[in-house]
């Protein structure tokens, strides 16, 4: 773990992975399942249980996430949990905003839904990772709303990102949820983009005389607003961070903008992008193009960054399923195929930095001859019922934190 400590800025990119990706550099594969593994934590604890009270929300407490999400035993990457942020259910709103909606009429969550977290490297954290990380993790599409933003994608001009125009356009649905606030959710009076930056910059103040780093990550939608968003911190950075390398590490990201917002992302010295694409996975190569809003004006959508190919479909592990296009878009496929991808001409060799049984957590990929474990076998006991002292049971699946609920 040294390795990591000493070449933290190359595994953040600070010469562009030049070298590091055919073959995948040891120090990086398992730095880029670090961060794959810091989104799963969302996926894992977000409550999508139709009768509870809590839907659209975290299962525990900022203190308790990592822990109960296993990303705590045996894990040299310590981080400490200070913000979890939510986006608005812009379109929809309480009438039709979730995939799966609370059936009770006392839900708390009715205008936004739980969007990431912001984290910090602990003192030990630091000690592994070489200096004090700051990460800013984004989900990908969980609720009705999202996937209706996904496919909003007609481009619009970036105001709060580029104050002048440069001629960058993005993906109008995404920006709306990068930036928009919704005055009647006391959760999103101010934007998860603001709610994000303010967070960021508290930390740096706090951590203003160590060297300190900003990493953001995403999988699928969740890439798409972290590319906003390292983007922005970049462009209009906080607490003078000019010289602190900002790193966005992607899973599965879609395009999200056109040539001049490419170059624009270039142009931003301490700015950059890591792409981890599927072979298979069809969302990175979407959307091909849109309509700038407004006008009859047909634009290109272009990638940004760097792109790491992999093909988790190599593996021995994974069950074939030539009607399941979906499986090789999932944020924990791509985990195991960076831990086993030996490069375009190799073969797939687990190095035992995500563990196989996890393949199955959500679904049933596995062959069992090759690893027997239960599918979608990550469940909350009882689904989150809880016998009383009085023997009776109620639905108990929340944990308290900082955020009070009108």
């Amino acid at each position: 773990m040294e390795s990591i400590a000493k070449r933290w800025r190359v595994l953040s990119g600070s010469e562009n992975w030049e070298g590091l990706l055919d073959p995948l550099d040891s120090d990086l594969r398992r730095y880029l399942i670090h961060y794959g593994s810091m989104i799963g934590a969302v996926y894992d604890s977000f409550i999508t249980e139709p009768t509870s009270k809590y839907t659209g929300l975290s299962r525990y407490a900022r203190k308790n996430l990592l822990q109960e999400t296993g990303l705590d035993k045996a894990n040299p990457f310590k981080y400490t949990i200070t913000k979890y942020f939510y986006t608005p259910s812009t379109k929809c709103g309480a009438q039709g905003g979730y995939h799966v909606r609370s059936v009770r009429a006392d839900a708390v969550m009715k205008e936004s839904n739980w969007g990431g977290y912001v984290a910090v490297a602990t003192d030990k954290g630091k000690e592994v990772l070489g200096r004090r990380d700051i990460v800013v993790v984004w989900r990908g599409t969980e609720t009705m709303s999202e996937l209706i933003e996904d496919f909003r994608i007609a481009m619009v001009k970036p105001p709060i990102i580029f104050a002048e125009d440069n001629g960058s356009l993005v993906h109008e649905g995404w920006y709306e949820m990068y930036t928009s606030t919704y005055q009647d959710s006391h959760l999103n009076s101010k934007s998860a983009r603001d709610q994000v930056r303010e967070e960021v910059s508290r930390l740096l103040d706090v951590y203003k005389n160590e060297e300190v780093s900003i990493t953001v990550t995403g999988h699928s939608l969740g890439s798409s607003l972290a590319t906003l968003n390292a983007v922005d911190l970049a462009a209009n950075p906080l607490n003078n961070s000019d010289n602190v390398l900002v790193t966005a590490i992607m899973f599965a990201c879609p395009k999200v903008g056109n040539e001049s917002f490419k170059n624009a992302f270039s142009q931003l010295k301490n700015l950059r992008a890591l792409r981890v694409v599927n072979q298979h996975d069809l969302v990175p190569k979407l959307p091909i193009w849109a309509f700038e809003a407004g006008t009859i004006f047909l634009k290109s959508y272009i990638d940004v960054g760097v792109q790491f190919d992999i093909n988790a479909s190599k593996s021995d592990y994974v069950a074939p399923d030539n009607f399941n296009i979906l499986k090789w878009h999932g944020l924990i496929i791509y985990l195991h195929g960076i831990d086993g991808f030996q490069g375009p001409q190799g073969g797939f060799k687990p190095q035992g930095y995500f563990d196989i049984p996890q393949v199955n957590k959500h679904g049933g990929m596995l062959k069992v001859e090759k690893c027997p474990v239960p599918t979608e076998w990550w469940i909350e006991k009882n689904k989150g019922m809880v016998q009383k002292d009085d023997g009776t049971w109620i639905l108990d699946d929340h944990e308290a934190d900082d955020v009070v609920f009108a």
